[in-house]
């Protein structure tokens, strides 16, 4: 638990401070968002064990809260140091970078860890933060759209095959709010009480609208506009990278065939998994979607493999020709029929590989013999019932 709270704290820390007090602060908390998160990854090699037992999983709790509290006071700390501009023009976009990438990577992270807790004060921070991010609607969207469909046309947040991010963003925002609040009105159709979620996202985003506004005036509102749509790109990058062009099969029944491991892809380097609570460990979120962080497995014999860390990906997926001559033929690999078991990112040739490909591959742990999958019925009910 040790490295998650490292990982994912430090940033914290270095960029409240910049806030506070300024000076090299500001770039020591930019630098633990970027350099630092990189230089780890490459030169470090300490993967993560699944641990499911219970002080662990505690501590994971544990450490969400504090996260979500981070969350909240880094935001309102940046929106309002940003607003009053005391620096120079280059620590201001220093800062900005920092927070957004913190909001981006980490806040998303442990939201999207807490809408999955089986503790509802828990699901609860984690809707908390997303709608202060002003995305409210993602956690409909995610729990009730994008488990039951990931992979498939259905899902607008599964990237299709040969689909540009610049193209994806705008398409998955439009088109995951409708499909979340459809799911949303028919689970109200004579079962469903309470208030309607989007009515809390919508008035918990109005709120944090007001609070920027009356704490920082019209620069304070437009800091926050601008942090937290940098977010939520970040959190669309997300989605893209990780489910870009797998695709699963329509049965004969009409059914999509079950959730596996090959519907995900997924990274290896320990350092900015551990500071994005093991996201990208995705294939194993998705066949156990109440599996908490600290126990999801990594398999690179089942699992589809990115060719860098997260964050690398993701920048690389803003510039649509260099992300399809990396991950087109990795797509047209694990689309083609193959024998089970077999992983066809192993069995790319040296065009299209390069040397972080190797790190990523040489630091996975394959741990599936140690810690088995459960049963493939299980995990289906638990992904239609969006948990």
């Amino acid at each position: 638990m040790i490295r998650y709270a490292m990982a994912s704290l430090t940033p914290a820390v270095l960029l409240g401070l910049g806030c506070i007090a300024g000076g090299v602060w500001i770039w020591l908390g930019l630098a633990s968002m970027t350099l630092v998160v990189f230089a780890f990854d490459r030169l470090t090699r300490l993967p993560a064990l699944p641990r499911d037992d219970a002080p662990v999983l505690a501590h994971g709790n544990r450490l969400c809260i504090v996260l979500t509290a981070a969350h909240f006071l880094l935001l309102g700390l940046g929106f309002h140091a940003l607003a009053d501009g005391r620096g120079s023009p280059a620590a201001t976009v220093a800062l900005w970078f920092g927070i957004g990438l913190f909001l981006g990577q980490i806040s998303n992270a442990t939201g999207h860890e807490l809408i999955h807790a089986p503790q509802r004060e828990l699901r609860h921070l984690g809707t908390a933060i997303f709608t202060s991010l002003l995305f409210g609607h993602h956690v409909s969207a995610h729990l009730r759209v994008h488990h039951p469909f990931v992979a498939s046309d259905r899902d607008p947040n599964s990237a299709r095959p040969g689909e540009g991010f610049h193209r994806f963003w705008p398409r998955s925002v439009i088109g995951s709010f409708r499909a979340g609040l459809r799911a949303e009105n028919r689970l109200r159709q004579g079962r469903a009480r309470g208030v309607h979620p989007y009515l809390v996202y919508t008035l918990g985003g109005a709120a944090t609208v007001l609070a920027g506004l009356l704490i920082a005036g019209w620069p304070g509102l437009i800091a926050l506009l601008t942090l937290t749509t940098f977010a939520q790109m970040q959190l669309m990058l997300s989605d893209y990278v990780q489910h870009y062009g797998l695709r699963r099969k329509t049965l004969a029944n009409g059914r999509l065939e079950p959730v596996s491991p090959r519907h995900s892809w997924n990274a290896a380097p320990w350092y900015s998994a551990a500071m994005m609570l093991n996201a990208p460990r995705h294939s194993d979120h998705h066949v156990a979607p109440t599996r908490r962080f600290t126990a999801l497995r990594l398999n690179p014999d089942e699992m589809p493999m990115l060719p860098s860390t997260f964050p690398v990906m993701a920048l690389i997926a803003t510039l649509p020709p260099l992300w399809k001559r990396l991950m087109d033929p990795r797509v047209a690999r694990f689309g083609a029929d193959r024998p089970a078991g077999v992983n066809p990112v192993s069995t790319i040739g040296s065009e299209t590989r390069d040397p972080v490909a190797e790190f990523a591959h040489a630091t996975t742990i394959a741990d599936s013999d140690r810690f088995p999958r459960p049963a493939a019925g299980r995990s289906i009910r638990d992904e239609r019932r969006g948990v």
